[in-house]
């Protein structure tokens, strides 16, 4: 007789984050992130009332943020 593991599944990374979790995720405020979206500065995905933040978005403006310090040295 053997015993069947239960399948593991890989966590799966989302796409899309609610701006509470942007904001955790970059170490802003919400109003932060609002500000950012609201200024183009950070691409957003709008459903109804939600919005979402893409991850690449997130990732993007980390690696420009940066390239801004690199640059400016």
């Amino acid at each position: 007789m053997t015993i069947e593991k239960p399948q593991e599944h890989p966590a799966i990374e989302p796409l899309l984050v609610r701006v509470e979790e942007a904001a955790r995720i970059l170490s802003l405020s919400r109003s932060t992130i609002y500000e950012m979206m609201d200024a183009g500065e950070l691409p957003s995905v709008r459903r109804g009332a939600a919005r979402r933040i893409p991850v690449a978005a997130l990732r993007a403006w980390v690696a420009r943020q940066v390239d801004r310090l690199a640059n400016a040295r």
